[in-house]
């Protein structure tokens, strides 16, 4: 596929690199990396990570290898391409695997381990406060535009003092900077509640990783905002995310619904989408080009981005909330409408939409291509599954 914009994918450090394998070369072998449970039938994550190896590997005609193993899968034997349950922190290590571009992964790379998580999103609470090395103020200020109000903290006094000046303007949400699913956050609206979701957190952990302090919105929606890259197909997409109720009572992840189209993020922009919906993608656009430039050493293959839109007041905002530069909710959607490019080079656009139900015995729908089903050790039941819901070849 010609590529009909200009990338804004990333970047490997000038002279630090190996040269980069022909993309297209054959004898190309698909591993999985950070997970030991991919072949466990009660492991939702590990199966779901194997499936998806699985469909990487079909789309791009390379050969699928199973978990990486450093002693059977040598760089010197030939291409590895990976693909990591998480974002890979340290440009080093990469390199050690023979990971040299974003050609090389599905997923991403980062210098520093706090880059790939929510820590990012917002800057400091004064110019003095704590942060890693690698810190970007620069970034911060760059996204400010595109995010909601908030601040990271890395010490308790920090988050202390950045929750109380929010908590003039309304309700803060508390965030863990690694958590997933809406996990790990908590509502505050006074002092004392902030004081004691902060005193609920070890301390130490503040320290090492952060702890984000973001505008409260209510009658929230979440978009997808991304763009995904194997081989030689490249897209992008924006869309819907939906919530799911699991076997402990609590609204969940539930999938997500995709408008996907050959191309950069820019290039999504010249599709006619509904004004949410393009503020959205300019919102995650920005995000994503900032975060390249920034942080130097990032390479990113796949990148999804969630952009929330409520109203915090009664005044209406619309910001990204954070990054996922690995394997995520919506990856089997963006396969699907991969394949579909691949099958009818002249298919442009797709729908295609992804589906977490909390239960095994479920009627699946005609053409769903299941990622997991059965009872997960630790949630219980659940079916996962994607579906290519339509597709157009630009006119209709």
């Amino acid at each position: 596929m010609a590529n009909p914009g200009k990338r804004v994918v990333a970047r490997a450090v000038p002279d630090e690199m190996p040269a980069a394998v022909d993309p297209q070369s054959r004898d190309v072998r698909v591993v999985l990396y950070g997970r030991d449970d991919c072949d466990m039938a009660d492991s939702h994550q590990g199966m779901t990570l194997k499936a998806i190896g699985e469909r990487v590997a079909r789309l791009a005609d390379y050969t699928f290898a199973g978990c990486y193993d450093a002693a059977a899968h040598r760089p010197a034997d030939g291409r590895l391409y990976f693909v990591p349950a998480d974002t890979l922190s340290g440009v080093a290590s990469a390199r050690q695997l023979g990971i040299a571009t974003h050609q090389d992964l599905f997923g991403g790379v980062v210098p520093h381990a706090f880059i790939g998580t929510k820590a990012i999103t917002h800057g400091l609470v004064a110019p003095d406060a704590p942060a890693p090395a690698g810190w970007s103020e620069a970034f911060a200020a760059r996204v400010r535009p595109h995010v909601l109000p908030g601040f990271t903290a890395f010490s308790v006094r920090d988050a202390r003092h950045a929750g109380r000046k929010m908590l003039r303007g309304g309700k803060v949400r508390v965030k863990e900077t690694s958590g997933a699913g809406g996990h790990g956050q908590k509502v505050v609206g006074s002092a004392a509640e902030l004081d004691a979701a902060l005193d609920a957190i070890d301390p130490s952990c503040i320290e090492q990783v952060g702890i984000v302090l973001e505008r409260n919105l209510d009658d929230v929606t979440t978009f997808s905002v991304g763009q995904v890259e194997i081989g030689e197909w490249l897209a992008s997409y924006c869309g819907t995310q939906s919530l799911t109720t699991n076997h402990a009572g609590e609204k969940v992840y539930g999938g997500s619904t995709l408008r996907v189209v050959r191309g950069t993020l820019a290039d999504l922009l010249a599709h006619p989408i509904e004004a949410h919906l393009r503020c959205a993608v300019q919102a995650a656009n920005a995000y994503h080009a900032a975060a390249v430039d920034c942080f130097r050493g990032t390479l990113v293959s796949r990148c999804n981005y969630d952009v929330a839109m409520g109203t915090a007041n009664g005044l209406s905002m619309l910001g990204v909330l954070e990054q996922s530069w690995r394997v995520g909710g919506a990856t089997g959607a963006e396969l699907a409408a991969l394949a579909a490019f691949q099958a009818d080079p002249r298919c442009r656009r797709a729908t295609a939409s992804t589906r977490e139900v909390y239960r095994a015995d479920i009627t699946l729908p005609a053409g769903a291509e299941v990622y997991f089903q059965g009872e997960d050790r630790s949630v219980g039941a659940l079916t996962k599954y994607a579906i290519l819901e339509s597709v157009s070849d630009g006119h209709t």
